[in-house]
């Protein structure tokens, strides 16, 4: 028997009707009018954002990058605008014990090349004992340039988790923005294509059909149906959800050469 996209028989369970080109069009059109809407709105508020107040603090104030310390206004390297994402640190912890929405966030930040021709540049920084920090760059083997804030008063330094931006004016340097929260979503690309798919990103939070794949669960292999959250995710060697002595960040594992082994030992002990 031949079914058609009209006849019930030929629903899947737990994924979206299935209808015509013509009908999903219409569907499609409707929700384009509120997609619109909504760019619109976010026009308007990164215009408003444009028009924030800035304030002035000490651009003198040292950092510790790769080099020493080194003041602040050296995180410009010579452009008028700057971004950094404050990355948050757990003393003594070995990679895997790491915050995980800053390690994906950090990871999804590989190349600033764009930002640079625009006149921007990016730096991370953290709250760190720069001897750590700087063997968790290398494991990572991250290229962005990491500096440690610690016992550095805001703006510079202060509390961790955050995407804050900077203008500088000669040597006399601005806050000018800064967000934290679901705002730090603007560093992965990859939530916001997640909202495009049928699943989502299959988060607690999330507004989902009856019979859609339930949320995040505990023991979950990392992909497929009731896998962990995407923003949040642990798992070992062999993509199994953990947060046992072998597990890390997800993005952890595609470092090259990566193993439970190496990491543990770098340290000596996990967290």
């Amino acid at each position: 028997m031949t079914t058609t996209p009209s006849d019930p028989a030929a629903e899947l369970p737990g994924r979206p009707p299935i209808v015509d080109l013509a009908t999903w069009q219409a569907a499609r059109d409707e929700l384009l009018v509120r997609e619109k809407a909504h760019t619109r709105e976010g026009d308007a508020i990164a215009a408003a954002r444009r028009r924030l107040p800035m304030v002035e603090f000490d651009g003198k104030v040292e950092v510790v990058g790769p080099d020493g310390p080194v003041p602040f206004l050296d995180l410009f390297q010579g452009r008028d605008e700057l971004v950094v994402y404050k990355h948050m640190w757990h003393d003594g912890a070995p990679p895997q014990g790491q915050c995980e929405g800053c390690t994906t966030t950090a990871w999804s930040m590989k190349d600033a090349v764009y930002l640079n021709a625009r006149g921007v540049s990016f730096a991370i920084l953290t709250t760190g004992s720069w001897d750590e920090v700087a063997s968790f760059v290398e494991f990572m083997g991250y290229t962005q340039p990491w500096y440690s804030v610690r016992d550095v008063a805001g703006p510079a330094g202060g509390q961790m988790g955050y995407i804050t931006c900077f203008l500088r004016d000669g040597d006399r340097v601005f806050l000018t923005y800064s967000t934290t929260g679901r705002g730090n979503e603007r560093v992965n690309g990859s939530l916001g294509l997640l909202d495009m798919t049928p699943y989502g990103r299959r988060e607690g939070w999330e507004d989902n059909p009856e019979g859609w794949p339930a949320a995040a669960e505990a023991g979950s292999p990392v992909g497929g149906h009731g896998a962990p959250i995407c923003w949040y995710w642990r798992s070992d060697a062999d993509g199994n959800a953990t947060w046992g002595p072998t597990s890390r960040p997800v993005p952890q594992w595609t470092r090259p050469g990566a193993t439970p082994v190496e990491t543990l030992g770098r340290h000596g002990r996990h967290h």
